[in-house]
């Protein structure tokens, strides 16, 4: 894991210290602007680490404000979510016309894309993720609804069960061997990404389960198409793909080879496809062997291809 910054306010002078820390949230997160009140100490210390898409950091900073304006938003290609888990201390998180007040055990969604604004009225420690808006698998009308309302680990249902985990992994990341780090990073996405949905419903995944399948449909002629390759064109891991197919009663594998046989069932009793030979039907919807497709199709349908041809009234011969 690569610590991409670390900051201590405390270490620099005081004329340099606001400048210095302001530098190092902006590079860290997103531009943004900070304000303290100049009668008042203040401390800032930052440690930033990341692993592939994810980043987490530790912040602890206040009193003071954290503005990202809608000039600084227009002009910052960074579009991540950031998603505030108060450690210690107090803050306030405005956005969308929301405002969520963070005691420690809570957490919050923050859209960098649109502007917002952190009000620490005494010092306190968070810890931020930083995750590509993409990965929390959110339409962006679910992620407008999402910003700035605190998920509590004290109200139950899936937050009660994910927050304490989230937290021991969000220790545990930078601990293990390389590759069992990527694992762990992977993992933190998808507690996210759960506790998103969750929040809002579960409409996205949803609507996430119907693009996944029509997208699946629309590629069924592809031999070679494999649940690797379906997560990656949704951007979701491999897991959560999984997951989505069992909480539907089957695998990704069992759907996909439902799908073909029921394409090439309705195909075999078209006229229009009757000078098609069993074979070339069976190809076109991905089966590479005409035997296996002939006993997949005899063990669903009870009869094989040529049978439903004839019985289909379609049969010349093939």
């Amino acid at each position: 894991m690569l610590t991409v910054v670390s900051c201590a306010a405390r270490d620099l002078a005081p004329g340099d210290r606001l400048g210095a820390w302001q530098r190092a949230l902006s590079r860290t997160f997103v531009d943004v602007e900070v304000t303290v009140a100049h009668d008042r100490p203040w401390t800032g210390e930052l440690v930033a680490e990341r692993l592939g898409a994810l980043q987490i950091a530790t912040e602890d900073f206040g009193p003071g404000t954290i503005l990202r304006g809608a000039r600084a938003a227009a002009a910052d290609p960074r579009t991540h979510i950031l998603v505030r888990r108060q450690l210690t201390g107090t803050a306030l998180l405005l956005q969308d016309g929301r405002t969520a007040e963070l005691r420690p055990g809570r957490l919050a969604f923050c859209d960098a894309r649109r502007p917002f604004r952190i009000v620490l009225p005494e010092r306190q420690r968070t810890r931020v993720f930083m995750v590509p808006r993409a990965l929390l698998r959110l339409e962006e009308r679910q992620l407008h609804a999402l910003t700035a309302t605190a998920v509590d680990g004290a109200d139950g249902g899936a937050a009660g069960l994910l927050l304490p985990l989230l937290d021991g992994l969000a220790d545990e990341v930078s601990r293990p061997e390389p590759s069992r780090r990527e694992q762990l990073a992977r993992t933190v996405v998808d507690i996210l990404a759960t506790l998103a949905l969750d929040r809002t419903g579960g409409q996205a995944e949803s609507a996430l389960w119907e693009r996944i399948t029509a997208s699946v449909r629309a590629r069924l002629g592809e031999p070679g198409l494999a649940p690797r390759d379906i997560a990656g064109q949704h951007a979701i891991s491999l897991r959560y793909l999984h997951r989505l197919f069992q909480c539907q009663g089957t695998t990704v594998g069992a759907w996909i080879r439902a799908r073909r046989l029921e394409a090439a069932h309705e195909e075999l009793a078209l006229p229009g496809a009757a000078h098609r030979s069993i074979a070339a039907v069976a190809a076109r919807w991905g089966f590479t062997s005409p035997s296996h497709f002939s006993r997949a199709f005899r063990e669903t349908y009870g009869m094989s291809p040529a049978q439903w041809r004839r019985a289909a009234g379609t049969d010349q011969g093939g």
